[in-house]
């Protein structure tokens, strides 16, 4: 067992984790084409993620499970290796289940609590990002130093890197789309669209964990050990990939969302139709 006794190796560990996310933060604020957000404003959001939501989300998933089942704790959870053949209903059930309603519930909570900062359509996304970004960074934080305790600078490492361009970006990407349907509900005047871009980012969230955890499903099902060990790499692939395509839409909701872009904008932002030239008069 390593001791974490080095301070140089927690701040290699925290600044592992805090540069990609403040990186992927600095990428979907520069989709906004007009009135960019402070980053004070950002940072305010990013630290609601990071030190509230996160927190909570892990009080509120035990107590949950532990209502129903006794849950056994291993790194590096709940995605990539978390489950395997031999775990619990309770453990499926915190992965695909609680996790998501949990979590994006928490991160929800911080868009809705900065909405008289927002302005415009393109900064419910922009706002979603922020807060699931900061939460996805101290998660993989967390996770990191676990895996420190249990392995080394070096294990630490390797998974703050796997999770930074998967988990990271899932994060990011779920609550910046609750963020587009809650800011359409407040400039576009759709009552609806916060409760079912709320269910849209926690069908993103489970089907990212299910695609971490495929190796432990394609098991839990009956098929071999070989066959789970190459469920384990199709699944770890197939949700970076997930991940990075979800942040790209985002990036291209938030540039159609902002004025002047082409797609969706609010009326209130949309300039008045140019007048028709009249024909020339005829002396």
């Amino acid at each position: 067992m390593a001791d974490l006794t080095g301070v140089e190796d927690f701040l290699i560990l925290v600044l592992a984790a805090l540069l990609p996310a403040l990186t992927y933060l600095l990428w979907v604020r520069q989709s906004e084409r007009l009135g960019r957000e402070p980053w004070s404003l950002l940072m305010r959001l990013f630290l609601f993620g990071a030190l509230g939501a996160t927190v909570v989300a892990a009080i509120l998933e035990v107590i949950i499970v532990d209502l129903g089942t006794a849950v056994s704790q291993k790194y590096p959870g709940p995605e990539f290796g978390f489950l395997n053949g031999n775990s619990t209903f309770g453990t499926f059930f915190l992965v695909l289940v609680v996790a998501p309603f949990v979590e994006e519930a928490l991160k929800a909570a911080g868009v809705v609590q900065y909405r008289p900062a927002m302005r415009r359509l393109a900064d419910g996304p922009v706002f979603g990002a922020a807060v699931g970004l900061g939460f996805g960074f101290f998660e993989t934080l967390l996770y990191g130093l676990g895996a420190f305790l249990a392995g080394g600078l070096v294990a630490g490492l390797a998974l703050i890197l796997v999770r930074s361009i998967s988990s990271v970006l899932l994060h990011g990407s779920s609550t910046a789309m609750f963020g587009r349907g809650y800011a359409s509900s407040v400039f576009e005047r759709r009552p609806g669209a916060t409760g079912a871009y709320y269910l849209l980012a926690v069908g993103m969230h489970a089907s990212f964990n299910a695609l971490a955890s495929l190796g432990a499903i394609v098991t839990v099902l009956g098929f071999s050990n070989g066959i789970s060990g190459y469920a384990d790499w199709i699944g770890l692939l197939a949700a970076i990939a997930f991940a990075f395509g979800a942040i790209e839409h985002v990036r291209t909701v938030i540039t159609r969302s902002d004025f002047p872009g082409a797609g969706a904008v609010h009326p209130r932002f949309r300039p008045p139709p140019a007048r028709a030239a009249s024909p020339p008069v005829r002396k």
